[in-house]
């Protein structure tokens, strides 16, 4: 017993029993051992996400104003062209009632038998029965200038005042035709006026572009907003997708219709398979990233917008290939096989538990890990 009785030289008070556990212990300690085994590794694109509601939008106001209104809380199923909030339109509708008034009046003026009409209607008929007036006065006094009878002075006169006459009428036949053309533009105009206030009395009421739901509602009544105000935020509450920033590194290796595999942290150890369904052609300037989307195969059951999470979009799957676990590897291109020996290997695919091995090893080398 000279291991034991040793140390008791030093530590006479020290248990038996602790040495015996730290000796077995010691001896039990082993460096942890495999081989490369066959099989299939994956090369993916690490990207952030997060969750959306499939058509999520922010809804604004088109005036700025005082909100008097708001008709929707946060859960709320909303249809198409559902009203959501009201500002103050007091003005607008006095300007729209002055439009009516406008449009009435413009109506009156325009409809045939109105006074204004009627006026320029009876100066056309007096320069009517004028002219007629003249001509006959007129042939008189030629007949009787022809059989020798009157002056030629008595002619003259009667030939100007058929002269005016003509021109009398000509006269009043343009300003009737001009005063319908102009009560007509008139009546147009304030038509438009009208449609013009109704438009803008209706853009006091902001409404949902879309049937959805309304999943936050930012603003309170009373609370003074503009055109770059946010509302509320809404969206499909019953399909969703994920939106996820992909460096500008790994871009041109990204295309429709790869696969994604998930991870959320309101699903611990759950993994899901989503679809790669778009890529906006543009980068980000401030962030170096493109925004790309994809569509779950099966949805969790609850889902909600902005969740977060991570996500790797397979580019390269490759079968039969020779692995070991990436912890296995040293220095990125070693393995150990031995107590104080380590190899060189040449390296191909990795993924984040495996690492491809192209020469150097072979499935029966035993390696140790680091």
């Amino acid at each position: 017993m000279r291991i034991l009785s040793e140390p008791f030289r030093y530590f006479p008070n020290f248990p038996v029993s602790v040495f015996i556990i730290l000796i077995a212990f010691g001896c039990a300690k082993k460096k942890e051992q495999t081989k490369a085994e066959r099989g299939t590794i994956t090369e993916s694109v690490y990207a952030s996400a997060r969750i959306k509601a499939e058509d999520q939008y922010n809804i604004y106001p088109t005036l700025s104003g005082t909100l008097t209104k708001v008709l929707v809380e946060a859960g709320d199923t909303v249809q198409e062209d559902q009203a959501l909030f009201a500002l103050d339109n007091v003005a607008s509708e006095l300007n729209s009632e002055n439009a009516l008034l406008a449009l009435q009046l413009s109506e009156e003026n325009a409809e045939k038998g109105s006074a204004r009409l009627k006026e320029l209607e009876a100066s056309l008929t007096l320069a009517k029965e004028k002219l007629a007036l003249d001509q006959d006065q007129f042939r008189r006094q030629k007949n009787l200038w022809a059989q020798g009878v009157g002056s030629k002075s008595e002619l003259d006169q009667k030939q100007l005042a058929l002269d005016n006459s003509k021109a009398n009428l000509d006269a009043a036949k343009s300003r009737l035709d001009q005063t319908k053309t102009q009560l007509n533009n008139e009546l147009q105009r304030a038509r438009n006026s009208y449609k013009i206030s109704k438009k803008q009395s209706r853009d006091f009421v902001i409404r949902s572009i879309r049937k959805g739901r309304i999943f936050d509602v930012l603003k309170k009544e009373g609370e003074v907003v503009n055109t770059q105000t946010a509302l509320a935020i809404a969206g499909n509450g019953n399909r969703f997708l994920i939106e996820m920033e992909v460096d500008q590194t790994d871009i041109t290796r990204i295309k429709i219709g790869q696969m994604v595999t998930l991870t959320m942290d309101s699903y611990k150890g759950q993994v899901f398979e989503a679809e790669l369904t778009k890529v906006y052609p543009i980068m980000d300037e401030r962030t170096r990233t493109f925004k790309v989307e994809a569509r779950f195969k099966k949805e969790p059951p609850s889902l909600y917008p902005n969740l977060t999470a991570e996500a790797n979009i397979i580019v390269f799957t490759k079968p039969d290939a020779l692995t070991i676990p990436r912890n296995y590897l040293a220095e990125g291109k070693y393995v150990w096989v031995g107590k104080d020996e380590k190899k060189e290997v040449t390296v191909g695919l990795k993924d984040y538990q495996k690492a491809e091995i192209l020469s150097g090893i072979d499935s029966s080398t035993v390696i140790y890990k680091p």
